[in-house]
């Protein structure tokens, strides 16, 4: 795919941007060398190949995202910290209704 001169201009003119001429002509170029860019992309063939969590873990295996283990390091101090409340039931605190 790639962009002429007219579709830069009318991208511009929707965009509320405005480009001088060779503003244009500077946009298309990048633009289209995105375009080439995608499409040697799409040209490689990916099949077999693992997606990263994250694009540095392709270096450096050891930055990849590490996750902790889920387990319980504190003890469940619920009713200490409920106790000075002036209301409670079942765990939860109660507080007044200020929405009728």
């Amino acid at each position: 795919m790639s962009l002429s001169l007219s579709d830069v201009k009318r991208i511009a003119n929707l965009s509320r941007l405005e480009l001088t001429e060779a503003q244009a002509d500077q946009t298309l170029e990048k633009l289209n060398g995105i375009f080439a860019l995608v499409e040697q992309m799409k040209a490689i063939d990916t099949s077999g190949v693992e997606p990263l969590s994250h694009p540095i873990a392709a270096i450096e295996p050891a930055l990849a995202l590490r996750l902790r283990e889920d387990v319980v390091t504190e003890t469940n101090r619920r009713d200490d910290y409920q106790q000075p409340a002036p209301a409670t039931q079942d765990g939860l605190y109660l507080v007044p209704k200020v929405i009728e």
